[in-house]
Order: structure tokens, then C-alpha cells, then sequence
């Protein structure tokens, strides 16, 4: 393979080698001096051939050496390589995977996936060429750029070497996306991608660029936690549940599942894992005051992944519900009474909570009031008060949604309505879709229910009046309200608990408008504002750990963050990627070679060479 330069221009240093040639034949000068006898004539003769241009030039050690120096440094100057790769990339976006199966060891002691991937992308940037620019972008759930497009290798490895992996799922879609955003002021032609191979077998995205997939050999063998929660038994319990899941090459094991709480063992349960094993685990506890439960998983052998071993679940406070019921809806308020654990507000000797869990009223100022759950009765939203009007004529429910947790068990079947919603144009229906209503319960001319998430908001919107028809008389009436309540209890997070995973957390519970102060794993720190209900969303969490998120004004509160994904506990690689318009990229398992720069190999020999005139030149001479 013949070399090829990248500063070509500098050949013309080699026009260096005529002056130095020159300096050498003329260097040399006899000065005239008297002798007292010609015997010497023939060593005069012998100095004179010596001293032709060819015959000196064959002779001279040192003229040969210097020669020799001045044109490797004129090759050096010239930048050869050796090409390795068809097409050399003078512009590379570099996507490294960060997420949670990178940090998966191939044995005992043994190195990470992205240490392997560092060690590869460090040769690459050591053999870097002028011309030739990288741009570092580190991907996890999400992904950001680590570096513009430069050649600057300390740049690089410092960006490289400060890189971390992160507890959570991959998305190479974010990455390619970003990549495709830097194409736009940087135009490049080819990406390389560096993972493990953990990825979604699909992506939906059109390439506009190639991919050189490199993949590094998967980890080893690994068990982990992949789902922890919890539900309300009756009479206040708690069923804890935790599921385990293990790799495609799994080893069998003997181990133990703690359940801890304030770093000690409430419970625990000796395991005994095969490969393909998955088993659920469930513990009974007491309720009471909240707590945060740690699930922690120990193994007698090798476990290849230790961001799945540990899990953490928050468990709300036991408490009542505060709802919100006007007076004038005495049905509901009745309704209310006979359930327990729950607060009916306005109360005359309780002051009336700043957050409610539900709020249902038939004024359309009450549907201002803080609440997970808000349900307007005989109130049309606003959005939708150009697709339905009220007639006062009596209707009938024709249909509705049976599976809704509002209507279970709740039969509408000869429900009178006095009152009849009726939809103005034919695509009524379509219209609520888009504005991201659902219809429960559909009249003869119009809906009668509709239902609506806004935010972590619950509304429902009865579009009658409940007084105005015959369903407080009904036997499912009080079922209706159960449900209501029920709905709350799941909104608000008191019947059942999910531990959070990481990427995003959300917590709630905090004084509204309240400025908070997070910090958690591997010195995170963050501040946030409450909502107007006191909750936080949206915040990063890329460790598994416990966070702990101070209010001004308030107590620590403990949040925990878990990894809980089944495709990284797995550590399953995919050999290729499948893209838009059936387009797929094979992964390859030997690194890519990339250009091999020759400058220092040659600089080198010039130093040696260097080394040699000198010693020439020092060197006694010899007495004859």
C-alpha cells in the first residue's frame, strides 16, 4: 500500500538539497604555500581527483548523511499516511453509546464497554491527520454534543476521558437526530456509531448520511431488577412486588432479594436463578407513615451490571383524600359519607386545604381550584362549547364505555337525562379526538361524558346536570361516586406505587411555587420551582440512586431513581439496524482502521541519522 500526503506543497523543500550540494563543493579552499622538493607532487594530483564534484561526492560520509537528514525532514514536513479506509472523512460525527448495558463488565475484574470503546476511539484520535476533524456526541435517552468538529487531540481526550455511563435506556434516534441538526452548518457524509449493540432493533429515521456501525463485544453474564411496585391492600396493607430478569447468557446462580428501609432488612427471600428464569416476588407490609423501600439484589457469582441490582420505590403516607364538593350537590356529598379514609370539603370547623385530590362541582370557578382530578358537572369546557349545545329536552344514553374506571359496574340502560347535548356538525366526534378528549358515554344526538388529561390533570366533564336526571336514584350512582374516588386515589398516587426510573423524575407533595434544591449519585446538583400543586416534573436523573429534594423552608424529602429496563439488564446486541424505507446498517465487529500517519516515524529516522553525522564528525582520527 503506497503512502499519500497531506501537504504536498511542502515538497518543494527538496529544492533545499541544490544549496547544501553547492556549499559543500565550495567549502573547500587550498592556500598557496612554498615546498622545498616536488616529491610530493603526486599526493598534489591525488588531492586534485579528490576534489572533483563526482569523486567528493562519492567519498564524503558526511555530505551523504546531511543530504539523508534534510530529505527525511522534507518528507516529514510532508505529511505522509497510509491510507486504511476506501474513502477518507476529513468532517466524522462520532456517536458514542452511554447507556446503562456500557457499563457491563466481561468478567470478574474485568473492563466496562465504553472503556473498551474509549480505548478504540483514543488510536483514532492519536492517528488523526490535519485535515481530519471529530466531533464527540455522547447518547443515552438523550443526547448532546461533547465536542464542536475539531482537531485538537487534548480537546478530544479530555472530552473523552471525563465521560461517564449513564443508568438509563439508549435512543439512538436522539443521537442521529442531532448528528442530522450538525450536518445542516457542517455537511459530513459519514457517522460512526460506537455501542455495545444494545439499540432498538427499529429506528425511525431516514438516513441521510452513512453509518459505520462499530459494535464491541457484549458483557457477561447478569441478573437484575426490572420492575418494583407496589399496591393498597384492604385494610391499609401494602403487596410489594419485584420482578428479576437476566441476560441471553445467563449462568445459573444462588443469591438473595433484600427489601431494606432506612438501611435495614424488613424482608427477604433466597433465590435460586437458572438461565431464562424470571421470577416475581412478593412481600407484605404494614402501611403507615411514607417511606422509600430499597430493593437490593446480591449474587454469589460474577453479575455482569451493577446499576440493576439495586431499586428504589417510594411509598406515599397513608392518608384520607381531600375532595372538594359544594354544598348544594348534596347527592354527592352523601355518597361521600359512607366511604372511608376521605375528607369532604368545605367543612365548617376544618380550614379548606390549598391542594385538593378531587374537585367536583357544578360552578365554573370551583374547576380553578388546585386538583389531580377535576369533574365539572352539567358544565360545558370551553374548547368545546362550539361543538355541543344543551337542549332542554329528555335523552337517553345509547352507549357507553364500560371499561372506563369512571363506568364500571355502572349501567346508563334507562337513565333519563333532562337535559340533551347535541353535537353541531357531523364531525363532532373527530374534533374532540384532536382537541384530546375521549367520549364515555354517548346520548341520541350528541355525548354525554367526555374525559381529558391535561398535564398530570385529570378532567372529566359530565355534559348534564346529574339533578336533572334519574341517575342519583339509580342503584349505580354511589358506584359512580366510588369510582370517582378510586380515580383520584390512583391520580394522586395513594392505591398503588411505581418505583421512578431513571432519565426523568417527577415528585410531588411540596409547598406550590416552592423553589427546590436536588441533589443525588455522582454530585448532582439542581434547582426547580413546584407547580401549583406542588409538584416537580421533568427533572434529569441519568444515575440510579436516591435523590433527596429540599423546599425552601421544608424537610429533605427522599426520591429514589431505578433503572428497571429489561432490554438493558439483557445486554442483547442486534447485528443491524433497521432505518426507514427498508434501508439496514450491519454492525461490524473488528474496529475500523483508520489512516496511520508516517511524520514521527520519519522525523525519527532524521534524528537517528542526525546522531550518526555527529558521531562521524566527533570521532578521532586515525594516526597512521
Amino acid at each position: 500500500m503506497l503512502p499519500a500526503f497531506t501537504s504536498l506543497g511542502n515538497a518543494w523543500l527538496f529544492a533545499l538539497l541544490v544549496p547544501l550540494i553547492a556549499f559543500y563543493f565550495l567549502k573547500l579552499k587550498r592556500p598557496r604555500v612554498a615546498i622545498p622538493s616536488l616529491v610530493l607532487w603526486r599526493q598534489v594530483l591525488n588531492d586534485q581527483r579528490v576534489n572533483s564534484p563526482f569523486q567528493r561526492f562519492k567519498r564524503n560520509l558526511l555530505l551523504l548523511l546531511q543530504i539523508l537528514i534534510l530529505a527525511l525532514l522534507v518528507l516529514a514536513a510532508m505529511q505522509p499516511f497510509l491510507r486504511r479506509e476506501a474513502a477518507r472523512a476529513h468532517r466524522l460525527p462520532v456517536l458514542i453509546d452511554v447507556s446503562a448495558s456500557m457499563g457491563a463488565l466481561d468478567h470478574a475484574r474485568g473492563t466496562t464497554r465504553l472503556d473498551e470503546v474509549k480505548r478504540t476511539l483514543r488510536e483514532r484520535i492519536d492517528g488523526l491527520l490535519p485535515d481530519q476533524e471529530l466531533c464527540l456526541v455522547a447518547f443515552g435517552k438523550t443526547a448532546h454534543r461533547l465536542t464542536p468538529f475539531t482537531n485538537n487531540h487534548r480537546e478530544l481526550r479530555d472530552a473523552l476521558d471525563a465521560l461517564t455511563v449513564e443508568d438509563v435506556p439508549s435512543d439512538v434516534e436522539e443521537a442521529l437526530r442531532l448528528a442530522q441538526a450538525l450536518g445542516r452548518t457542517e455537511p459530513f457524509d459519514k457517522v460512526l456509531l460506537l455501542s455495545d449493540g444494545n439499540l432498538p432493533t427499529q429506528a425511525n429515521f431516514e438516513l441521510p448520511f452513512q453509518i459505520d456501525f462499530q459494535k464491541t463485544t457484549p458483557g457477561g453474564s447478569n441478573f437484575g431488577i426490572v420492575a418494583f411496585s407496589a399496591r393498597r391492600a384492604p385494610g391499609g396493607h401494602w403487596q410489594v412486588f419485584v420482578q428479576l430478569a437476566g441476560s441471553a447468557n445467563a449462568e445459573s446462580t444462588t443469591g438473595t432479594l433484600e427489601l431494606r428501609q432506612e438501611d435495614k432488612v424488613i424482608a427477604h427471600e433466597d433465590l435460586s436463578l437458572t438461565r431464562g428464569s424470571s421470577p416475581r416476588l412478593a412481600f407484605d407490609l404494614a402501611g403507615g407513615p411514607g417511606a422509600i423501600l430499597e430493593a437490593r439484589l446480591r449474587l454469589n457469582d460474577f453479575d455482569s451490571l451493577a446499576a440493576d441490582d439495586t431499586a428504589w420505590l417510594t411509598l406515599p403516607a397513608t392518608r384520607p383524600l381531600a375532595i372538594f364538593v359544594p354544598e348544594n350537590l348534596a347527592g354527592y356529598r352523601h355518597a361521600l359519607a359512607a366511604l372511608e379514609d376521605v375528607n369532604v370539603f368545605p367543612q365548617a370547623d376544618a380550614p379548606t386545604p390549598a391542594v385538593f385530590d378531587l374537585v367536583i362541582s357544578d360552578h365554573e370557578e370551583d374547576m380553578e381550584k388546585p386538583a389531580r382530578v377535576r369533574c365539572a358537572i352539567g358544565i360545558i369546557p370551553v374548547d368545546v362549547r362550539s361543538l355541543v349545545t344543551i337542549e332542554g329536552k329528555s335523552a337517553q344514553a345509547i352507549d357507553w364505555r364500560r371499561d372506563s374506571p369512571l363506568l364500571q359496574h355502572v349501567s346508563l340502560r334507562d337513565v333519563v337525562f333532562m337535559e340533551q347535548p347535541v353535537s353541531t356538525g357531523a364531525t363532532t366526534d373527530d374534533a374532540l379526538a384532536q382537541l384530546g378528549y375521549e367520549i364515555l358515554a354517548q346520548g341520541e344526538h350528541g355525548p354525554l361524558m367526555l374525559d381529558k388529561h391535561v398535564g398530570e390533570t385529570l378532567h372529566i366533564a359530565l355534559l348534564f346536570h346529574t339533578d336533572r336526571s334519574t341517575l342519583p336514584f339509580r342503584v349505580g350512582f354511589p358506584i359512580f361516586v366510588s369510582n370517582l374516588v378510586q380515580i383520584a386515589l390512583h391520580e394522586s398516587g395513594l392505591s398503588e406505587a411505581e418505583a421512578a426510573r431513571t432519565g426523568v423524575l417527577n415528585a410531588g407533595g411540596f409547598t406550590p411555587n416552592a423553589s427546590c434544591s436536588i441533589s443525588g449519585p455522582a454530585n448532582f446538583r439542581r434547582t426547580a420551582q413546584a407547580d401549583e400543586l406542588g409538584r416537580l416534573s421533568g427533572l434529569p436523573a441519568p444515575h440510579a440512586g436516591e435523590y433527596t429534594i429540599t423546599a425552601s423552608g421544608g424537610s429533605p424529602q427522599p426520591v429514589g431513581a431505578s433503572l428497571l429496563s429489561t432490554t438493558e439488564t439483557s445486554l442483547a446486541a442486534v447485528d443491524q439496524l433497521q432505518f426507514n424505507d427498508q434501508l439496514t446498517v450491519a454492525a461490524a465487529t473488528a474496529p475500523a482502521k483508520s489512516d496511520r500517519t508516517l511524520w514521527w516515524i520519519i522525523a525519527f529516522a532524521a534524528f537517528l541519522a542526525l546522531l550518526v553525522e555527529w558521531w562521524w564528525f566527533q570521532r578521532p582520527a586515525r594516526v597512521v
